[in-house]
């Protein structure tokens, strides 16, 4: 495990930098700014009273905290400032003696205990579904704004719901898979908050609180989290699969690692991780579904391809938490590189540019929809744009400094060897692989530097002061560059961007046994659909001839190069690139995020269906 320090000050230029900008003046400035918005007055003690509806909305309040609070601290803004202490102190004072701090009606909340759930498919409907979820979101809220803004009332009321939770789940004798639907997902992510108290605080009884709330995960046999994942199931067939639970459960298990070195935990999460990274991952990065199953936000069974499937914007939230605790375990490249892949597509693609409108859910190939005032995920995707600054650079005990994300902007350390340490990278990236990194340091110092080579650069080059690195410059993995660095000391990094095609199948094959047993497969449906990547960007088109919601290609049997090509001319927002097919004209791709022009209604056309076989080899 890598222990990463706080000493840094990022900020973030480019793409990732107007996203944060927007998010601060947008959604964290808009949505809440005092104890009268909607989405902190339901925490009134008088309106908590009278609620008996079981809902989840009381969640925005931890978000927003979480968000706002790195925002804050990062821009030194002090209306934003002003406005989150407000809040966070109302939110203080009306907490309950015993430690609640809900939405819920006295005899609704998850103290109580309640008639036995109806044996749905998720556990739905519950009284208190969301009572643990939405007090969840607030210790790490409440934590969150006592780290940037030191105040014993804040750690004091984050600490006060862990002890109620404990006692709830120990001396109350309530599982805490009662406490939520998906056979107690929306509970048992209790373990990510518990942990961080734990962190936060130290106290012994934080973590095994987590514990608990682990053990009776892995005893109910709908959920069995840590059992079914050291089996190396499938995510889609833990409990119901939901996306967006299940990776925030794995979060918590990847800290419950951290606190206790348990390799089982990590284990489980990396299995997890990789189920998820094979198999139900969008072409952008975010975790997708909901054509597969009885519900729009599970993962589909593995091997299930739709170009209409689902990207729940909190499931990327989710999924990029899980990969930052990864990253910060392992120090591997491949967690920076997913992470840094979503970001670049589906959740700026989910975001709209004045940092207020969200898409609830993004298709590969649909129209985008801005959602409604209340939404969760407008809410986890501002809390997601937040997560980006500290994951691009990062610093070890040891002054070892990692540039885990590429894109214009800098990074400024207290470097145990070099004292004031600052790097800026000048890049057009994610439209150019020319990068540049710059060193200014105090004095002159010896320590390691690694700059991640993203997996898709095959043949990237390294130079430093315009001298050929002679260390290894491997495609998704860190060049580590040891050496005593000096003020004014330039790292330039080339990464190739070609075009590439990806091809997808979607497929339906029935299964069953002849008489004599022997095994029976047939394929019934078959569909294929190419794709287009350059660099870590996606590209999709808008209704093709204006109107059309699909196309069927017909491609030269030659090399990719001969029918995508990139675009001359570049506007500054990166070239397009033309695809040439057989018989038409060609269509002109941009990058997925921006396609259709970031506007609620506008179509993005990811996945290209491919003539069939028989009607490709005839033209062949």
């Amino acid at each position: 495990m890598i222990p990463l320090l706080p000493s840094v000050k990022v900020e973030l230029g480019g793409l990732l930098g107007a996203a944060l900008a927007a998010n601060q003046s947008g959604r964290l400035s808009t949505f809440i700014v005092d104890e009268n918005s909607p989405a902190i007055g339901i925490f009134d003690p008088a309106r908590a009273a009278k609620n008996d509806e079981g809902d989840w909305y009381g969640e925005h309040a931890g978000k927003w905290l979480v968000a706002t609070a790195k925002s804050a601290a990062r821009t030194g803004d002090p209306q934003l400032i002003a406005n989150l202490l407000r809040v966070t102190d109302y939110l203080v004072a009306v907490q309950d003696t015993d430690g609640y701090l809900g939405t819920y009606a006295a005899d609704h909340r998850f103290m109580r205990r309640q008639p036995p759930k109806p044996g749905t498919w998720d556990g739905a409907p519950s009284v208190r579904t969301w009572d643990i979820w939405t007090h969840s979101y607030l210790v790490l809220g409440l934590l969150e704004v006592h780290r940037h803004f030191p105040k014993a009332a804040y750690l004091e009321a984050a600490r006060r719901i862990g002890d109620l939770c404990w006692h709830t789940l120990g001396e109350g004798g309530i599982d805490i898979c009662e406490l939520g639907n998906h056979h107690g997902m929306s509970a048992t992510v209790l373990m990510d908050a518990a942990v961080d108290l734990y962190f936060a605080t130290g106290e012994p009884r934080y973590l095994a609180l987590s514990q608990r709330v682990l053990q009776q995960a892995d005893a109910n046999p709908d959920l069995a989290l840590l059992r079914r994942a050291l089996e190396g199931v499938d995510a889609s067939e833990i409990a119901t699969g939901k996306a967006y639970q299940l990776a925030w459960n794995l979060v918590g298990l990847a800290k419950l690692h951290k606190a206790t070195g348990d390799a089982s935990y990590r284990q489980a999460v990396e299995n997890l991780w990789q189920s998820i990274r094979d198999h139900h991952l969008s072409l952008g990065g975010g975790p997708w579904g909901g054509v597969g199953h009885r519900s729009r936000e599970v993962f589909n069974p593995a091997g299930v391809f739709s170009p209409q499937a689902y990207v729940e914007t909190c499931s990327v939230l989710a999924w990029i938490q899980l990969n930052r605790e990864l990253l910060a375990i392992s120090g591997e490249a491949r967690y920076a590189e997913e992470i840094e892949r979503t970001a670049y597509n589906d959740l700026l693609g989910a975001m709209a540019p004045n940092g207020e409108d969200w898409c609830y859910y993004s298709f590969p190939n649909g129209r985008r929809v801005h959602t409604t005032y209340w939404r969760c995920c407008k809410s986890s995707g501002a809390m997601a744009i937040e997560e980006l600054p500290a994951i691009a650079y990062t610093q070890s005990a040891q002054g070892h400094i990692a540039v885990n994300l590429l894109g214009p902007g800098s990074a400024a350390f207290d470097h145990p060897a070099a004292g004031s340490l600052k790097l800026t990278q000048a890049t057009r990236f994610p439209f150019d692989g020319a990068i540049t990194l710059a060193v200014q340091a105090e004095r002159r110092a010896r320590f390691v530097l690694s700059v991640r080579v993203p997996q898709w650069a095959q043949g990237a080059t390294l130079a430093i002061n315009g001298v050929a690195h002679h260390g290894a410059v491997t495609a998704g993995q860190y060049a580590v560059i040891e050496r005593e660095w000096s003020h004014g000391d330039q790292v330039t990094l080339d990464l190739p961007m070609v075009p590439v095609a990806h091809v997808q199948v979607q497929q339906n094959t029935q299964e069953s046994r002849a008489p004599d047993g022997s095994p029976v497969r047939q394929q019934v449906m078959h569909y294929e659909y190419v794709a287009v990547t350059r660099g870590p960007l996606v590209y999709a088109s808008g209704l093709v001839d204006g109107y059309k919601t699909g196309e069927t290609l017909r491609l030269s049997a030659g090399p990719s190069t001969e029918w995508l090509q990139v675009a001359p001319q570049d506007q500054g927002e990166g070239p397009a690139i033309h695809l040439h097919s057989l018989g038409r004209t060609p269509l002109t791709l941009e990058p997925y995020y921006r396609t259709g022009g970031r506007v609620d209604g506008a179509w993005r056309l990811t996945w290209m269906s491919l003539a069939p076989v028989e009607a490709r080899d005839a033209v062949g």
